[in-house]
């Protein structure tokens, strides 16, 4: 990541948007649920009403992340085509001659096999890499090599 406003991909886009109205959902219902500076009647209500009000303040954060994170992609605008970065649509040869499309994203919970994320060993050493780069990486099994194909659109060969 470079530090400035970092583009997106549309997996990734569309998963913290799903992430979002989940979030803006469920704090609704646990805000229905406090009661509004009304005194509790015993111990273990007022703890209850506690631990409400801090599931609230959890989703407030991530609801304020998550809302910062998709206007610093717009912001960003479309991922980079002359070099990966976060966003990109990169299309990779292995060692062992398979080829495979993928996105750098950001996003972990997102389950979607084309997903790199930029901070795994893969993706980081792809990140800023150029079509005809060779890369190395660590895996398990050991290090492996790969060869970027091409980077945008015209990498999907799915």
């Amino acid at each position: 990541m470079t530090g400035g406003p970092e583009p997106i991909s549309d997996v990734a886009r569309e998963a913290l948007e799903r992430e979002l109205t989940d979030l803006r959902a469920e704090r609704e219902t646990v805000a229905a649920t406090l009661r509004g500076g009304e005194r509790v009647g015993d111990m273990a209500d007022e703890a209850d009403e506690l631990q409400r009000g801090t599931e609230l303040d959890r989703l407030d954060t991530r609801i304020a992340e998550v809302e910062g994170r998709l206007r610093e992609a717009a912001v960003a605008g479309p991922p980079r085509t002359d070099r990966v970065g976060v966003g990109s649509t990169v299309t990779v040869r292995f060692a062992d001659s398979t080829e495979a499309t993928v996105q750098i994203g950001e996003v972990a919970e997102v389950l979607d096999r084309t997903l790199v994320t930029a901070d795994s060993p893969l993706g980081r050493a792809l990140l800023g890499c150029r079509a005809g780069d060779t890369i190395n990486y660590e895996t398990p099994e050991g290090r492996s090599t790969a060869v970027v194909l091409s980077l945008g659109d015209e990498g999907d060969r799915s």
